[in-house]
């Protein structure tokens, strides 16, 4: 199978972990504040993918050159910034209007890959991504569109998780996955924790009884380990493989997992606006995965021939 393809379904994975985590985070941050709950959850994941670096590795510092470093800092900025402005934005708007606007990094990537890496932008990946934003729309938007305080704090985050995808595009092929991944995330649990020591009850963190809460145990083991953990390993190591537009795609699909998983697990059921909403995306991503390009050169090259060949 192509190397493309074995990281597309690889990160397809990684979308299905985040959409399925959905009601369990839910759970959790019923116990500890949000980015409370995100530190000690980046802490975890950072420690784990510490440890096996060092089991793989044997060693530890000769991998984490200045140039990695500032790199994580800076992806890990990004990625901060994108799971603190929702978390914020979350207490002024609604979580379907949130949901929409988050999904708008989608159509982001492309811009910025454009503006910011020169990466061509293609029909076919512009018209795949607007038919996933709009399916976005369909599955998570309900209400009438307004703007306030926290719809422009999402709008935000959309940004900044955008530029995460796309700042990881292009320093992913030049450094090594897992350090990368490591400084990354060591730099959100930091800027996670000291968001919260400003503006949440972090005291909580540290009373133990807080961690029995099988909410908060189990949401701290699959969130830390497989969400975040594995999930943004598996995101720097195979997106060096294929292009930040298909990373964007893939990971549109978060909700439409989301909104699964909330179906099976708490009886959720999905409306017709969702279901057609959830094939917008599948039909984005199939339109911006077609090589229609490359076709049209084919049928124009084909032309030609025939047209040299007449005369």
């Amino acid at each position: 199978m192509h190397k493309s393809y074995v990281a597309d379904f690889t990160l397809l994975a990684v979308a299905f972990v985040w959409g399925a985590t959905f009601v369990i985070v839910q759970n959790a941050i019923a116990f500890l504040d949000p980015n409370t709950f995100n530190g000690v959850r980046f802490t975890i994941a950072a420690v784990f993918l510490t440890i096996v670096h060092i089991l793989k590795s044997r060693q530890l510092q000769s991998f984490f050159s200045w140039k990695l470093i500032s790199a994580g800092l800076f992806i890990g900025l990004w990625l901060f910034g994108g799971y603190a402005l929702q978390t914020v934005g979350l207490l002024y708007t609604t979580s379907s209007k949130a949901g929409f606007i988050t999904g708008l990094s989608v159509a982001l990537v492309p811009l910025f890959s454009f503006l910011l890496l020169k990466e061509t932008i293609r029909w076919p990946g512009v018209s795949g991504v607007l038919l996933a934003v709009s399916g976005l729309y369909l599955l998570t938007f309900s209400g009438q569109l307004s703007l306030n305080l926290g719809d422009m704090l999402v709008f935000g985050c959309a940004i900044c998780f955008a530029l995460q995808i796309v700042f990881t595009g292009k320093f992913a092929p030049h450094h090594a996955a897992l350090p990368l991944a490591i400084v990354q995330l060591y730099t959100v649990a930091v800027l996670s924790f000291f968001y919260a020591l400003l503006f949440e009850d972090w005291r909580k963190a540290l009373v133990p009884e807080t961690y029995l809460q099988p909410d908060v145990a189990w949401g701290l083991c699959i969130t830390s380990i497989f969400a975040t953990a594995l999930a943004f390993l598996a995101q720097t190591a195979l997106q060096k493989k294929t292009s930040s537009t298909r990373v964007a795609l893939i990971f549109a699909l978060e909700p439409v997992f989301a909104a699964l998983t909330a179906y099976l697990w708490i009886n959720e059921v999905l409306t017709s606006r969702q279901l057609v909403g959830g094939a917008l995306i599948f039909a984005g991503m199939i339109l911006a995965e077609l090589p229609i390009g490359a076709w049209v050169d084919a049928w124009r090259r084909s032309k030609v021939a025939q047209s040299d060949a007449k005369h």
